[in-house]
């Protein structure tokens, strides 16, 4: 389902890192995050509400250059 919120994201499971990009335009990467955080993001009906709650000042995050 899209996301009014979030345009792509993208995980890799051996760094446990999580790529965001926001339909802004601006990319966060999310360290430190497990495999079953990002397989329910997948699965959430609402990918923005998922994010605020389960992602957002959860995990230490960077602003990716573009």
């Amino acid at each position: 389902m899209p996301s009014s919120v979030i345009n792509h994201f993208s995980y890799d499971a051996d760094a446990k890192s999580l790529q965001i990009t926001f339909v802004t335009g601006m990319v966060y990467q999310y360290k430190g995050v497990p495999q079953k955080v990002f397989n329910m993001l997948k699965a959430a009906g609402s990918k923005g509400r998922y994010f605020n709650h389960y992602i957002k000042d959860k995990y230490k995050f960077q602003k990716v250059e573009e």
